[in-house]
C-alpha cells in the first residue's frame, strides 16, 4: 500500500476553493497585460479600466478547469519519456534561479559562472533520483538579457534530462522556444513530447504583471507546460493563517489556469507554488519552516481536488552551509512532499531562501530523494506467505544471506544509498579516511564530473542550438559565449 499524507479534509478543501472563487468574482485581479484583459473581457469577465482589475465569473473558471488536462508527460532531448504527472506519481527536480553558488574550496558564496553551470548539468546527468534538470542558477559571466535563455541552452547542450525553466522577459521566450524546436524538429513534435516546464509567477496579492502573464499566453500557444508559482507570504502579503494563505494561493493559481486554458484549451499545467510564512523576527521567508511545508502539501490536495497535477518548491533549506539544518529541513520537506503525492518536487540543492545552490548539497539531496522514493513504494508481500519454509531455511543455515529469496528481492526491498551516505562501522570509516559528509559529497561531485558522458543529441542539433544562442548573444553585444564544447 502506498502511504499517503493529508492535511485537509474534503469539506475544508471545498470551502477554500469556494472562497477563492468568490475572491476572484468580488475582489478580482490586477492584470497589466492589455491583450489578456481583452481576452478575459471577451469571455465575460468584468473589467475596471481605471484600477486594471478583472473580475472572473464562475463560468469562466469552470470552463478553464474542464479544459485543463488531469496529467501530462515529459520527455528528454532524445524523446524518451521521463515523467508521468498522474495520480500520486512523484518526481524530483533541483531548485531554480539561484543567484549564488556555495564554493566548496572557500566555503563562501559567490556569483556563478558558465563553468559552474556546465558542471551542474554534468552532475545532474548522473543523479539517478533527480528526474529533470532545472535552470538552477544564473551565470553572471554573460549579459543579463540572455541569462534566462543561456541557462536553457546550456541544459539542452550538455544534458539529456528535461528542464524546468522560465524566462525573465517577454522577448526571451522566442529564442527559448526556438531552442526547444531545434531539439524536437517542429511544433507538432514539441507538443507531442514536451521537453520543458516553464515557471510562471503571479504577484501577491492577486496580480499578474505584463511579463509573467504574457509568458503564460506564449507557452499556451505552443502547448509548452507551465507551472504556476503563486507566492503568498503568510502574515505579510497574505493572511497570517494557513487557511487564509491557501485561499489566496488558490485564487492566484486558478487565475493562471484561466489565462492558459482560454488561450489554448488543453495546455498542460502544474498546480504549483512557492509560498512561505513570514518570520517577523528576521523579516525573512523561511522555506524550511514546517508551516511553509504544510501550505505546500495542503495546496497539493486542493490541486488534486481540482483534477490537476501538482508542483511545489519544497525539500530545500534556509541554512547557509551544508550542515545539520540543511539536512533536517530538506529531508523533512522531501518526506512530506512525497507522502502527499506532489507530482513535481522542486528544491534539491538549494540553500539560503532559494538564493544559493550547493553542488555538494545536491548530491546529498539526491540520496534523500532516493530514500523517499523507496518509502512511498510502501510495504508489499514478496513470496512471504506461507512463511514456514523461510524460517526452516533460516534455522537450518543460520542466515539467509545467499538464500534464493534474498537474492530475488534484496534490491527491490532494500535501498542502498551512494557514497555520500556513511553506513560503515567506525573502524572501516576511519580506515577509509574518516571523511565528513561534506567531504564525501564533494568526492561524488568530482566523480560525477569525471564520469559524465556527453549528451547523445545529434551534432547537427548541437550546432543549431549554438547558432541560435550566439545570434541572441550578439543582439546584446556579446561576440563570444564561454560555454565550451559539448
Amino acid at each position: 500500500m502506498r502511504p499517503v499524507l493529508r492535511f485537509l479534509g474534503d469539506e475544508l478543501v471545498e470551502k477554500i476553493v469556494a472562497e477563492a472563487r468568490e475572491v476572484l468574482r468580488k475582489v478580482g485581479l490586477e492584470i497589466y497585460n492589455e491583450g489578456i484583459v481583452s481576452m478575459l473581457s471577451d469571455h465575460g469577465a468584468k473589467v475596471d479600466p481605471e484600477t486594471k482589475r478583472v473580475f472572473l465569473t464562475g463560468e469562466i473558471i469552470d470552463k478553464a478547469l474542464s479544459a485543463a488536462p488531469a496529467s501530462f508527460k515529459l520527455y528528454d532531448v532524445l524523446g524518451n519519456q521521463t515523467h508521468d504527472f498522474a495520480g500520486h506519481n512523484v518526481h524530483f527536480t533541483p531548485g531554480s534561479a539561484a543567484i549564488n553558488v556555495l564554493d566548496y574550496d572557500t566555503n563562501e558564496i559567490r556569483p556563478p559562472t558558465t563553468a559552474d553551470y556546465v558542471q551542474y548539468v554534468k552532475i545532474v546527468a548522473g543523479l539517478t533520483n533527480i528526474a529533470s534538470q532545472s535552470t538552477a542558477f544564473i551565470p553572471a559571466d554573460v549579459h543579463q538579457n540572455i541569462s534566462d535563455s543561456y541557462r536553457l541552452f546550456l541544459s539542452l547542450l550538455f544534458g539529456e534530462k528535461p528542464v524546468v525553466t522560465g524566462t525573465f522577459t517577454i522577448d526571451a521566450f522566442n529564442v527559448m522556444r526556438d531552442l526547444q524546436l531545434a531539439v524536437r524538429g517542429d511544433e507538432a513534435a514539441l507538443k507531442a513530447k514536451p521537453l520543458t516546464v516553464f515557471s510562471c509567477c503571479p504577484t501577491a496579492p492577486l496580480k499578474w504583471c505584463d511579463v509573467t502573464s504574457q509568458n503564460v499566453v506564449d507557452c499556451a500557444r505552443y502547448h509548452i507546460p507551465v507551472e504556476y508559482i503563486s507566492m503568498p507570504l503568510s502574515g505579510f502579503v497574505a493572511p497570517v493563517t494557513l487557511v487564509g494563505s491557501l485561499v489566496q494561493h488558490t485564487a492566484e493559481t486558478l487565475s493562471g489556469v484561466v489565462i492558459s486554458q482560454l488561450t489554448s484549451p488543453g495546455t498542460p499545467v502544474l498546480y504549483g507554488g512557492s509560498p512561505a510564512i513570514f518570520d517577523v523576527r528576521y523579516e525573512t521567508t523561511p522555506m524550511g519552516a514546517v508551516e511553509t511545508m504544510m501550505i505546500d502539501c495542503a495546496y497539493n490536495e486542493i490541486g488534486k481536488h481540482l483534477g490537476l497535477p501538482t508542483q511545489a518548491y519544497i525539500s530545500l533549506s534556509d541554512a547557509k552551509q551544508l550542515d545539520a539544518q540543511a539536512g533536517l529541513e530538506s529531508s523533512m520537506g522531501a518526506t512530506l512532499a512525497a507522502l502527499s503525492g506532489i507530482n513535481n518536487i522542486s528544491g534539491p540543492g538549494m540553500l539560503d531562501f532559494e538564493s544559493c545552490i550547493s553542488l555538494e548539497k545536491l548530491v546529498v539531496d539526491n540520496e534523500i530523494c532516493g530514500m523517499t522514493l523507496r518509502m512511498i513504494r510502501g510495504i508489499e508481500p514478496r513470496e512471504d506467505f506461507p512463511s514456514a519454509a523461510r524460517f526452516e531455511e533460516l534455522l537450518r543455515d543460520k542466515h539467509l544471506l545467499i538464500s534464493k529469496h534474498t537474492r530475488r528481492h534484496l534490491k527491490d526491498e532494500h535501498h542502498f544509498p551512494g557514497p555520500a551516505i556513511d553506513r560503515a562501522n567506525r573502524s572501516r570509516w576511519q580506515e577509509e579516511g574518516g571523511l565528513t559528509m561534506r567531504e564525501r559529497a564533494h568526492r561524488e561531485v568530482e566523480r560525477l564530473s569525471v564520469d559524465y558522458h556527453p549528451s547523445r543529441l545529434p551534432d547537427d542539433v548541437k550546432r543549431e542550438l549554438t547558432k541560435l544562442m550566439e545570434a541572441e548573444a550578439r543582439r546584446f553585444g556579446m561576440d563570444h559565449l564561454p560555454h565550451g564544447e559539448a
